[in-house]
């Protein structure tokens, strides 16, 4: 009788658990979509555990809806919702693609959280202090289907419902962090922001691998 008791009290917490960390990335997503436009400088780095190494840099991402721009100090990302152009700074070639899945979803974490219900399940994990002093939830994502992705941890201010740090694990044994270190919403960018012009890059080569 106490293993029933436990085994329907854990299941109980199981499911309240599941619920809480849905509506948490929930409230996250709407407040990416409601945001009107959104700028934040990041930092990243890459751990990989087969090759023991490490490296990082810092970036800015622009978010408006499922459109991003995004600079590092390698490459620069436009997507305007269907194509995305890849300018590589050291060779100033532009690879033109149609990027879906998870390659777009790690690109944008704004997608991530949109459409983490067709690809995840969820499980909260507690709360934390975000790098800025503020408290935050703490909520982990599991692939339902085998990838290259094996675990998401993502740190969601309760203030502004608005992500301050996401873990992605690989099944290479590579850790990726990115820490928001600080973000602009009610931007409103012009759509052509999100759009390669050619015009501004005169002597790249375009490579169009769609």
């Amino acid at each position: 009788m106490k293993k029933q008791i436990l085994f329907i009290f854990l299941f109980f917490s199981s499911v309240l658990s599941a619920q809480n960390a849905d509506s948490i990335v929930d409230k996250a997503a709407k407040a990416y979509e409601t945001a009107n436009g959104a700028k934040a400088s990041f930092s990243m780095s890459i751990r990989s555990d087969k090759q023991q190494t490490t490296e990082g840099f810092e970036g800015e991402i622009q978010i408006k809806g499922n459109k991003f721009t995004l600079k590092t100090p390698d490459m620069w990302i436009w997507f305007d919702g269907k194509t995305q152009w890849t300018y590589m700074l050291r060779t100033e070639e532009v690879n033109v693609t149609n990027p879906e899945g998870e390659d777009l979803q790690l690109m944008n974490p704004a997608l991530l959280l949109k459409d983490y219900k067709k690809g995840f399940k969820t499980e909260y994990k507690g709360e934390s202090t975000s790098p800025s002093g503020k408290s935050a939830y703490n909520v982990m994502l599991y692939p339902r289907k085998k990838g290259n992705i094996q675990q998401v941890d993502l740190q969601i201010e309760k203030l502004s419902a608005l992500p301050t740090s996401i873990t992605v694990m690989f099944k290479d044994g590579t850790t990726t962090l990115i820490r928001i270190l600080n973000m602009r919403t009610g931007l409103n960018q012009p759509d052509h922001l999100f759009v390669f012009n050619a015009s501004d890059f005169p002597g790249a080569e375009v490579i169009d691998i769609r």
